[in-house]
């Protein structure tokens, strides 16, 4: 069976495609208002007159909706009393020091929170039950405001969840989604398990819909359609529909998950990801295995769902420069898009990271996507020499466009700079200790820049990095997580047997779910751990369920906090399952190692570079020439399919036997802490 990944990008819509052993990649550019036509003209290349194909795929509608706030006019059913607990939040305040700081508008607007009454208590006891008469009410009302999709959120009804099952049934007659909280994360912590169940509610019609257009096509029709989730796993399409709320780093995790399963192969399993597409930067840090977290926020709302520890900026080649009212040069997080897309793709008028590159020679004008897309460097120029005047203008000083185009590049080098810090140093890891892993379109054109201001001792760029998270999406296995909350303690007695009859129950429903998708139990894998805590903390770490998790929750505790107390009684809040449906796995071929010489055929020419300054005559070599061994020293571009990347003048490559390039710096990095 013919298994297809596809990568629905800001810029560029990316397909990996996995026949008889064989993978095979392209990229074409994505029609953000209708997403569904760029992925279905993708397909129509791949699976005409075919029948029987697998689509996994990574979407990033549901994010973007949720950004831009394009989603549905959602309506919230809690217990009276606690209609703006959305609103009131937590205490936590993101900007301490602004004095005029404010708290974003939450989904919900205050007229479409109702409140029932209905009240059960944290032992599972009714203390005001719900009554048929309160049903009625909340119908009329529901006829009344009239929305587009309803949460559902009543206190405590992870332990008993009668109560939520009844107001859903009886408001099935608006014709529109309905999210249960107990359903979408049964979990404590009233106003997370508000937040997920709201998202998930007001993300439904338009993935839904999205869903929809896609399905109705013949093309889908025939195969099978999986979406990635943020957890690194797949879902069925079906269970995306219902269940957005897990797919909002669709995209990014497929990075990661493609990063991580190929470097592991190569002996490289600490590593920090850099994807860097054309809207955006995803960076993540994975230390022997891929890091996850239900402690997420986008758009400072609290997802927590597991999904991977992902850190994103609003930097990528289609960042756009601009001067602020200050007169000093930014660039992002506005991007140029697919469409209009950066100057030199002959539409866009604002300069652009991409724009930047291009003139500083970094990139071949007539190699972009293997030369199937033209670019127009001659109109950079101009529009380069128009920001410099009026950079010029507010500074009292002149400026050359290659000064311009230098500043952008250093300016977007710092910044990813920063997302890497906030995924390393800034939780107790040394970058020292690492493998930068670079992938999308524009990642190898900065790699180097930020290994060597991070001391990190190398640079990996897999081989077709520009559709790397399509491969990870699809390589990855359906995953189905489920969790718990059921507050016990380590000095209960027959915890661990508690403990097992609570897992069973979870994986009861994991089981049916995955084998309903048609594995067998031995294609199955299932994992539990717990969310454990000292008494009487706030927050959890989340451990691996064994004999000794005790032992092992103190010990991981004082590697993250420094300290940790084995006399201390801890609580186990929350129990996680996840089931894994494997697929076939993905083999990536292994060459032997042959000369260090590149064939004379892999430079396709030399080319003037702007390095240190001034520009350089650079050798620019063609990926798909370059063998396993082959060496070769800055400075150098190396084009491939979908990326380029640049190697500085104190860098080397060699080609490893996974096909990946290795970039070193001649000299060891030192740090200034170093004696």
């Amino acid at each position: 069976m013919i298994r297809i990944g596809v990568d629905a990008g800001g810029t560029f819509t990316d397909f990996v495609v996995l026949e008889d052993g064989a993978l095979t990649a392209f990229k074409i550019p994505s029609t953000p208002d209708h997403p569904e036509k760029a992925i279905l003209e993708g397909l129509a290349r791949v699976v005409a007159n075919r029948d029987e194909y697998l689509i996994q795929h990574g979407s990033t509608v549901a994010t973007n909706n949720l950004l831009e706030r394009k989603g549905a006019k959602t309506l919230l059913v809690t217990n009276d009393g606690f209609e703006d607990l959305l609103e009131i939040g937590r205490q936590n305040r993101p900007g301490l020091y602004q004095l005029s700081s404010s708290r974003p508008e939450p989904l919900v607007a205050s007229n479409f929170r109702l409140g029932i009454k209905e009240r059960i208590l944290h032992d599972g006891k009714t203390l005001i039950a719900l009554e048929k008469r309160s049903l009625g009410w909340l119908q009329d009302k529901v006829k009344q405001l009239a929305p587009e999709a309803i949460a559902v959120v009543l206190l405590y009804s992870y332990l008993k969840p009668e109560n939520e099952k009844q107001i859903g049934e009886a408001l099935e007659g608006a014709g529109v989604p309905i999210s249960l909280s107990h359903q979408v994360l049964s979990e404590f912590r009233e106003y997370e398990r508000t937040s997920a169940t709201v998202v998930n509610a007001y993300l439904s019609t338009t993935m839904s819909n999205y869903l929809s257009a896609l399905k109705e096509d013949p093309l889908i029709q025939k195969g099978k359609l999986t979406i990635m989730q943020s957890n690194g796993g797949s879902m069925p399409a079906a269970a995306a529909g219902s269940d957005p709320l897990r797919t909002l780093l669709s995209g990014p995790a497929g990075g990661v998950v493609g990063a991580f399963e190929l470097l592991k192969e190569a002996g490289h399993d600490q590593i920090i990801t850099l994807d860097m597409g054309g809207t955006s930067t995803d960076v993540s840090l994975c230390d022997g295995q891929i890091s996850t977290t239900n402690e997420a926020y986008i758009d400072h709302l609290p997802i927590p769902v597991q999904m991977i520890g992902i850190h994103t900026i609003g930097a990528g080649g289609g960042s756009i420069a601009r001067i602020d009212s200050g007169g000093l040069l930014r660039v992002g997080p506005q991007s140029a898009g697919a469409d209009p897309g950066p100057v030199c793709y002959g539409k866009g008028k604002d300069v652009t990271v991409t724009d930047a590159n291009l003139f500083l020679g970094r990139m071949d004008p007539d190699y972009f996507l293997g030369g199937k897309l033209r670019l127009y460097p001659e109109q950079v120029q101009p529009a380069l020499e128009k920001l410099a005047n009026k950079l010029g203008r507010l500074t009292d000083r002149t400026w050359e466009p290659a000064e311009v185009a230098q500043g952008i590049l250093e300016i977007v080098n710092t910044q990813m700079e920063g997302a890497v810090n906030v995924v390393s140093l800034q939780r107790g890891y040394d970058t020292r200790d690492f493998s930068l892993v670079c992938f999308g379109g524009a990642g190898g054109l900065h790699a180097c820049e930020l290994a060597r201001s991070l001391l990190i001792p190398r640079v990996v760029i897999p081989s077709n990095p520009g559709t790397l998270s399509a491969l990870g999406i699809l390589r990855a296995d359906l995953v189905k997580d489920t969790s718990l909350t059921v507050m016990m303690h380590s000095q209960e007695e027959d915890l661990d047997r508690r403990l097992i009859e609570a897992f069973s129950s979870l994986e009861v429903r994991v089981r049916e779910k995955l084998t309903g998708e048609g594995f067998s139990e031995q294609d199955l894998e299932l994992s539990r751990t717990l969310d454990v805590r000292y008494a009487g903390q706030s927050y959890e770490l989340n451990i691996p369920f064994n004999e000794n998790f005790v032992e092992d929750f103190h010990e991981m505790h004082q590697q993250f906090y420094g300290y940790s107390n084995a006399r201390l009684p801890v609580e186990i809040v929350t129990i996680r399952t996840r089931g894994c449906g494997k697929y076939p796995r993905l083999e990536i071929p292994r060459h032997p190692m042959g000369s260090q010489q590149p064939v004379a055929e892999a430079v396709a020419r030399e080319s003037q570079v702007f390095i240190r300054g001034s520009f350089v005559s650079t050798p620019f070599y063609l990926r798909q020439k370059l063998q396993p061994g082959n060496r070769f020293t800055g400075p150098a571009i190396v084009l491939d399919y979908g990326s380029t990347i640049y190697l500085p003048p104190d860098f080397q490559a060699q080609i490893d036997e996974w096909g990946n390039a290795i970039l070193e710096p001649l000299t060891a990095p030192e740090s200034p802490l170093d004696p």
